[in-house]
């Protein structure tokens, strides 16, 4: 959080800082967090992205070959 004005020394009145003084540090909250030191992979894994292919390739081998036999009827 950040200091209140009222109660941190070295501050003006209206938050301003005199000319040799150093400001206040501002609150941070960047470390509360868990550190997560494994990072998965982005985009498509291969195994699932190969399945995929696969029903599609398959799908389309169903249309042609129920084109083929309605087209021989």
């Amino acid at each position: 959080m950040d200091p209140d004005p009222d109660n941190t020394p070295g501050l003006e009145p209206g938050g301003g800082v005199p000319p040799g003084e150093t400001p206040p540090a501002e609150g941070s909250t960047s470390e509360a967090g868990p550190l997560e030191t494994h990072n998965p992979p982005t985009g498509w894994a291969k195994i699932p992205m190969a399945v995929m292919v696969l029903l599609a390739l398959l799908f389309a081998a169903l249309f042609i070959a129920m084109a083929v036999v309605i087209a021989k009827d």
